[in-house]
């Protein structure tokens, strides 16, 4: 699929020039310590590209929910040195990101510094996409670059209003997760899997009735595949279970038979009375499970019949754990189906696409999120592009 938005290749000289990098610094701290740099990381390749090539970089982000007020504790000032320390480079923070001060501050900087901007959700006009803000923030720059996916479901002047103030461009990671993106959902090689898991059905309708229609194996897990299972008659006992939703269940499915798209709920489970750390368990056919049981993970034999299932595919799509990994042991369908995706993918099988918060968790825990083609580190970005939603963010970079 061809391309619709430029890339730093596409800037040409820079050189003195004064670049607004919107990236997303929004990182866990606790005690003045950055808990997960992660985010930091993830901004290098731009910054420093641009800054080698003599570009005044000056990054915008936000940081917490400050609501329109400067809170001292949301300070982009906070994060700075840790992120100096990230970069191996000296970092200013400048006290705005819009206004005479920071134009006053902007301009003391040379060739190739790299300067913090104060939080934009300090300016009540940032969540409100503000034309006046966007065109004050443009102000400071000569050319504007978002480099964060993560923040492109908002449509806020930092992250869509600018881009059409100024010359606009992908970052590197930006680009990256367009890239792998594409090759998911966008105009992915056949036969394309997706695992869709977690607690509710609710949280991922959505995501279900665009997957239907796109992939060719539908593979359901953790909490919401209690749901569709009840739709098709099972007593799932005390498992977690939305029974209001089972004819949504039911649509979703009769909507899979008619693209052709297999669903794959699972056969046999792991159950348990007590939902608690390695309580007393059993592995059961899902028609068998006690009125007192809940249904806490996939049973094997399912989960080596999903693996069968990965093996004849080409693309994989991956979001939510198959059961409540984050208590052993009712990791075990999650960690082995990820290992199988993992070897599939060294082996050049597959393109293994991967996002959420529980699922990054999850492939870590199975100890082969560096396996997968790409994991994203984006939420609520990575979930909207799974329902096919246009993202403001990356739709203006094609303005």
């Amino acid at each position: 699929m061809a391309r619709n938005f430029k890339t730093l290749d596409d800037m040409g000289d820079v050189r003195g020039k004064r670049v607004l990098v919107r990236e997303d610094l929004n990182v866990p701290m606790a005690d003045g310590a950055v808990t997960d740099d992660t985010r930091l990381k993830a901004t290098i390749p731009t910054v420093t590209e641009l800054a080698d090539k003599g570009a005044i970089v000056l990054l915008l982000a936000h940081f917490g929910r400050p609501k329109g007020e400067r809170k001292p504790e949301m300070s982009l000032a906070l994060v700075t040195r840790p992120y100096e320390q990230v970069l191996g480079r000296p970092v200013r923070f400048i006290d705005d990101c819009a206004g005479d001060d920071a134009e006053q501050a902007v301009a003391t900087l040379g060739e190739g510094d790299i300067a913090i901007l104060e939080n934009t959700r300090f300016h009540a006009g940032e969540e409100k996409n503000d034309p006046a803000l966007a065109d004050a923030m443009a102000k400071l720059g000569d050319f504007y670059v978002n480099d964060a996916f993560s923040a492109a479901h908002r449509a806020h002047a930092s992250t869509e209003g600018l881009a059409h103030k100024l010359p606009s461009f992908a970052g590197r990671a930006m680009e990256a997760e367009l890239d792998a993106l594409d090759k998911a959902l966008g105009d992915p090689e056949h036969p394309v899997a997706a695992v869709v898991g977690g607690a509710k059905v609710s949280t991922k309708l959505d995501v279900l009735k665009n997957l239907v229609g796109r992939v060719d194996h539908l593979i359901i897990g953790g909490g919401m595949a209690n749901t569709f299972l009840a739709a098709r008659g099972v007593d799932v006992g005390k498992s977690l279970c939305e029974h209001d939703l089972t004819d949504t269940a039911e649509a979703i499915m009769d909507a899979a038979d008619s693209a052709g798209c297999t669903v794959h709920l699972p056969y046999d489970a792991v159950v348990a009375k007590e939902f608690k750390p390695h309580p007393e368990t059993r592995t059961v056919n899902v028609h068998e499970v006690a009125a007192d049981e809940m249904i806490l993970d996939i049973g094997p034999a399912a989960t080596e019949a999903l693996a069968d299932a990965l093996k004849t595919c080409r693309t994989l799509v991956w979001n939510g754990p198959l059961g409540a990994f984050e208590t052993p042991p009712f990791d075990v369908a999650t960690v082995t189906l990820a290992r199988t995706a993992a070897a599939l993918t060294k082996e050049g099988q597959l393109v293994s696409v991967a996002g959420g918060g529980d699922t990054v968790a999850a492939l870590n825990q199975a100890g082969v999120a560096d396996d997968f083609s790409f994991v994203s580190a984006a939420g609520g970005a990575f979930l909207e592009w799974m329902e096919g939603k246009e993202l403001p963010g990356v739709a203006a970079l094609a303005g």
